[in-house]
């Protein structure tokens, strides 16, 4: 028995939905949380923290916020652009959502150990040395989901005048 194609099911159109705020928020609640007790039991353990992982993420949004703005030029087809691929912009929206959650956690997690070493600068020398560097991880985890919201509205499909959706 053969349906015919005015009875076959219709077939959901391909979607990425935009990142949630609720998604964000909620990583970032977990991991402040997550941060806050695994340095309050481990701190006396663990070497100084290091620097590198925040320029690493200071080049990543920097990264994605240049892309952002290429991208929306790419997309709306401003003079001097060429045509985006519609593969590449879903690429681009993939690993904008990802940085956006990977930005939440790893910003909650920065932010529990800034919180920890705020309230123990006083009593511990080490702490008052590890305050800048966990003030500029919650900094640059910051850039990093704005950056990647950013990249994520930029992938967006234009609107066309009469409500329609415009090709990329």
């Amino acid at each position: 028995m053969s349906r015919t194609p005015a009875t076959a099911p219709k077939q959901p159109a391909p979607s990425l939905p935009p990142t949630r705020p609720s998604t964000l928020a909620g990583a970032f609640a977990v991991t402040v949380v997550v941060g806050w007790v695994l340095i309050n039991r481990f701190y006396g353990d663990i070497p100084a923290l290091p620097a590198l992982p925040i320029v690493t993420l200071l080049l990543l949004a920097l990264a994605e916020g240049l892309t952002a703005r290429a991208t929306k030029r790419r997309i709306d087809r401003r003079p001097g652009t060429d045509r985006i691929d519609p593969l590449v912009v879903a690429r681009l929206a993939a690993l904008a959502k990802a940085s956006s959650l990977g930005g939440a956690i790893f910003g909650g997690l920065y932010t529990g150990v800034f919180l920890y070493v705020l309230q123990e600068r006083a009593r511990l020398a080490a702490a008052s040395g590890d305050l800048p560097v966990a003030g500029g991880g919650v900094l640059a985890c910051a850039l990093l989901v704005g950056a990647a919201l950013w990249l994520e509205r930029a992938c967006r499909i234009p609107e066309e005048p009469n409500g329609g959706r415009n090709g990329v």
